[in-house]
């Protein structure tokens, strides 16, 4: 009898303990969060929760692979966990392994979970695998178990907006806002998904801008909603005005290494030889990759909608899995997406290994053409290694005017990609880079991929798309002209624009701001970059 006493005080006390480690991590204490769970492991390490509170501890902490750990123990104590599954897979989709996401995603559908947190992390995971329409239901099942709860209803917006159904979203962009009036990143997304037509919006805007205790954070969303939104009203001066305040409050927020990423471009020009590539070639023969690159904002968008109009041709999507691939197979850790010490590494990988592992690792997103765009504008920095491992992969490359580019990411509140773009001598000294790189491997690699004008292009779209879709080797077919008019969704900067034919809108906008821009002009111009 005491036996079983002693029992229920400690299973009482180690549930105490866990109640106060999840008080603690939802006050921001997770350190404290750490200890008390910790504990309850060293007394009883059967515990599904305490394993689960280890993982979201190491989630606050940014440690994933602690993360994946702590999520792994509490399937195998608890193999019903939805949450734990749900949290597994997008840990899985963040490392760029598809398939274990995917068996992931089975598992907590499986445990049948009304839990609207689980549902929203499972709509999470399907947005990044390109699987919009399961991300709906997904979104659709929190929203119905948690009706008004603001992140629920924003994944919910958010997914209308990628299926093109922008008056729908932006009603429930501004339902939020009712629940949550000051929440910036709010205002933020109900601008990218509504024309404005007047200035009631923006003045409400700039209402909470002159908040005194304002984070960096929310003033970036804040001016570059204003921005956008005095774009739509012809209001040249105050949208120039918000995007340079815009930029400024987010480059607060942003560790940009200039150093490194000149090292790292020097390391490309370096190592990725002619001979180079010449030498242990991949025999991976699939010409299933169709990959659409150059910087972000000019014209991926548009180019990958113009062939995944094409019947036989997927979209896949912004794919992170090639880099992804390097960085597994080289082992690297550093929390750098790409450096120069991860080009060196990769170098020597055995690129039939690379090749199959990429495929293997987009299957899930390929979808069942024979075809499949994976459009990641940054992936213009692996074009030797695409070349390597998947020599017969075709490869389309977005040209645009250098002022007209750099403005249009400056413009552009990413999240957290594109650290140069904040700064305009910063954004300018990075495309000069980025041109010139691209000038070495147009003269080392000639005929290997496919330049194609955003200008061009938008004028005279018949032309350019049918050398676009010659170039890939593919029957030409009508509906690539019709682009605008597909229901597939979009889930980019770009995913409001596409709705609408090729325009001309956009060429030689950055005219209207030359006075504001020249820091961005003359750096350009002193790096020996061409600008009419």
């Amino acid at each position: 009898m005491d036996t079983l006493l002693q029992q229920a005080s400690q299973q009482q006390t180690l549930a105490q303990m866990l109640r106060e480690g999840f008080e603690a991590l939802n006050q921001g204490r997770p350190q404290d969060a750490a200890r008390l769970c910790q504990a309850v492991i060293a007394q009883n390490p059967r515990l599904p929760q305490a394993h689960f509170l280890v993982g979201l501890v190491a989630l606050e902490l940014r440690e994933r692979h602690t993360a994946i750990q702590a999520f792994g123990s509490v399937t195998a104590l608890d193999k019903n966990h939805a949450a734990a599954w749900a949290h597994l897979a997008r840990l899985f989709m963040e490392e760029g392994q598809v398939n274990r996401a995917d068996a992931a995603l089975v598992q907590a559908e499986r445990a049948a979970t009304d839990d609207p947190l689980v549902q929203d992390l499972m709509g999470t995971v399907y947005t990044r695998m390109g699987d919009h329409g399961l991300a709906r239901q997904a979104f659709e099942k929190a929203v119905a178990a948690a009706p008004g709860h603001v992140p629920y209803e924003m994944n919910l917006a958010n997914n209308r907006v990628y299926h093109g159904e922008l008056a729908d979203a932006e009603l429930r962009f501004r339902r939020v806002l009712e629940q949550a009036p000051s929440q910036a990143q709010i205002h933020w997304s109900l601008s990218g998904a509504h024309k404005a037509t007047d200035r009631s919006h923006i003045d409400a805007m700039q209402a909470l801008l002159a908040h005194p205790r304002i984070t960096h954070r929310a003033q970036a969303f804040l001016h570059y909603a204003i921005g956008k939104e005095c774009e739509d009203l012809k209001d040249w001066d105050g949208a120039i005005e918000a995007f340079i305040a815009g930029a400024a409050a987010r480059r607060e927020t942003v560790a940009f290494d200039e150093a490194a990423e000149v090292a790292m471009f020097d390391a490309l020009t370096d190592l990725c030889t002619v001979d180079w590539l010449a030498e242990g070639t991949s025999s991976v023969d699939s010409a299933a990759p169709i990959f659409v690159l150059g910087q972000p904002r000019t014209g991926t968008t548009l180019i990958e909608r113009i062939i995944t109009s094409h019947s036989q041709v997927t979209s896949a999507g912004e794919l992170q899995q090639f880099g992804l691939t390097l960085r597994r197979l080289t082992q690297h850790q550093d929390p750098r997406r790409f450096s120069a010490e991860l080009f060196q590494a990769a170098r020597n990988l055995d690129f039939n290994q690379v090749g199959e592992r990429y495929l293997a690792s987009t299957q899930r997103m390929q979808g069942d053409t024979p075809r499949f765009v994976d459009k990641l504008p940054v992936n213009y920095l692996l074009i030797p290694f695409i070349l390597k491992a998947l020599p017969n992969a075709k490869i389309v490359h977005l040209v645009r005017d250098p002022m007209d580019a750099c403005f249009a990411s400056f413009k552009q509140l990413f999240a957290d990609a594109y650290l140069h773009s904040y700064d305009q001598e910063e954004m300018a000294r990075h495309h000069a880079r980025y041109r010139r790189l691209m000038d070495t491997y147009r003269e080392r690699f000639p005929g290997r991929f496919f330049d194609i004008s955003y200008e061009q292009t938008a004028r005279d779209l018949e032309p350019n798309a049918r050398a676009l879709i010659d170039y890939l080797e593919l029957p030409w077919e009508d509906q690539c002209l019709n682009f605008h008019q597909s229901q597939a969704t979009v889930a980019t900067a770009s995913a409001a624009q596409v709705r609408e034919p090729a325009h001309t809108r956009s060429i030689g906008r950055w005219k209207k701001y030359q006075q504001q821009l020249q820091p961005m002009l003359q750096t350009l111009r002193n790096e020996k970059i061409p600008v009419e």
